[in-house]
């Protein structure tokens, strides 16, 4: 066999990506954090965190590659690589970014039939939330909670999701923001005058709590609150740019319009 055989994935992405891949095999461990798919994290060793982890950890299940996300595990890659390891570092900061990883992943690992099936199916699922937004109408303004402490909107691949689920994503000028600190908001007040219509929380793994957004000074005039359109999406869901942006992310913020326009049209 020609193809990487003892991959070592530091982002939950790739574990997701090369498990729908029927790639699994090829996986010798795991970051902590992955979730999907729910038997990764008993049939695989948990081998790093996502930013910090102990190289001696990753090296124990001796990887012929190694793969990472974004700047955050640079330092990890690089002193993979002075310790003589092959890595692989993905960026992907958009939904294209997401597929042409998948394509990638499949060509590492020899599946690249099978990377074109998987996707062709996210490809369709993202024809159907287009075309389940309709013809006309107002699109609902979508406000988009990464963080609450200090507020913080979302990245881009979740700001693309809110528009082809049939939205508008409240701060496009910070969404295009790739480092989390450029995505904060400084003013709350500026969330109230932006006047989300729906507002979607994913807390990076700590769990929503409506009642405190409630409860911000000001923010009983927006009319997501008002309306009480608070919805939560798992970071898992959304936050690792992975399939499940789309799989699952996608189509909860699709439902969400749909319940809004729903009630536009009672």
């Amino acid at each position: 066999m020609s193809h990487y055989q003892r991959i070592a994935c530091l982002c939950t992405e790739s574990v997701e990506t090369l498990y729908a891949l029927g790639a699994e095999d090829c996986i010798a461990g795991i970051s902590g954090f992955s979730v999907r798919p729910a038997r990764a994290r008993t049939e695989k060793p948990k081998i790093s965190g996502f930013s910090s982890t102990k190289i001696e950890r990753i090296l124990a299940v001796k990887p012929d590659l190694v793969i990472g996300f974004c700047d955050l595990q640079a330092d990890i890659c690089r002193d993979l690589a002075l310790a003589g390891i092959e890595v692989h570092l993905f960026n992907q900061r958009s939904i294209a970014g997401i597929l042409h990883m998948i394509r990638v992943l499949a060509a590492l690992v020899e599946r690249e039939q099978e990377g074109r099936v998987l996707v062709a199916e996210l490809q369709r699922q993202i024809a159907v939330a287009v075309a389940r937004t309709g013809q006309g109408g107002r699109r609902p303004i979508i406000y988009f909670e990464e963080w609450n402490e200090p507020l913080m909107s979302g990245i881009g691949w979740a700001a693309e999701a809110i528009v082809l689920a049939g939205g508008t994503d409240a701060f496009p000028e910070l969404s295009i923001e790739a480092a989390a600190r450029q995505r904060i908001i400084t003013d709350p007040m500026e969330v109230v005058r932006r006047a989300p219509d729906i507002i979607i929380a994913s807390w990076c793994g700590k769990k929503f709590q409506p009642s405190s957004m409630q409860s911000r000074a000001g923010w009983q005039d927006i009319p997501a609150v008002r309306n009480n359109m608070l919805f939560e999406i798992k970071s898992p869901d959304i936050l690792s740019p992975g399939p499940a942006v789309i799989t699952e992310g996608l189509r909860q913020i699709s439902d969400m319009v749909e319940q809004w326009r729903n009630i536009q049209l009672a």
